[in-house]
């Protein structure tokens, strides 16, 4: 039966080619709006439309979100320029960081480094699964020096938060 045995393969953020679309459609719609202004005042020239065509990629590149995926051990966050990997399983400080929107900042044995949206964790059990999963066996290992509370804080919050979908998906809210 399909699902009943253990999960194969990393997991990814299930929200992300919706929210990649969005931001194609976005930076779609200002190029060619941008263009047609341009086209009805007669100033439209092939330099012109390639400084449309660059800002309406650069609308792109602001609005696409980072791609998030986990598997057993690691967890990794792709933006339009750059990749980040963390072991989770070797995690040594889990830190949260307020700002416009509050992030997880992971380090781990080999140095790497990433933030990732909380709200992406919150939208996708599975990859909270095998982030805590990791996180459960850095603190067994020993490598965890920091964090750990945050991070119990943190999944409280997030598992109040899906309980609430629950009920409010369920009609009992």
């Amino acid at each position: 039966m399909r699902g009943s045995g253990p999960r194969n393969g990393p997991v990814a953020d299930r929200h992300w080619r919706g929210s990649a679309r969005l931001a194609a459609t976005c930076a779609l719609a200002f190029c060619a709006l941008a263009v047609l202004v341009d086209w009805d005042a007669h100033t439209l020239t092939a330099a012109r439309a390639a400084v449309w065509l660059a800002l309406s990629a650069a609308v792109f590149a602001v609005l696409l979100p980072q791609r998030v995926t986990a598997g057993t051990g690691w967890l990794t966050v792709r933006g339009p320029l750059r990749r980040r990997t963390v072991r989770t399983d070797a995690l040594v400080s889990v830190r949260r960081s307020a700002g416009v929107t509050d992030r997880l900042v992971l380090r781990d044995t080999r140095g790497g480094r990433l933030e990732l949206d909380i709200r992406v964790l919150t939208a996708n059990p599975l990859l909270w699964h095998e982030l805590d999963t990791g996180l459960r066996h850095s603190v067994h290992r020993g490598t965890l020096r920091s964090g750990a509370d945050a991070f119990r804080r943190l999944g409280e919050q997030i598992d109040t938060e899906t309980a609430r979908a629950v009920l409010r998906a369920s009609g009992l809210s």
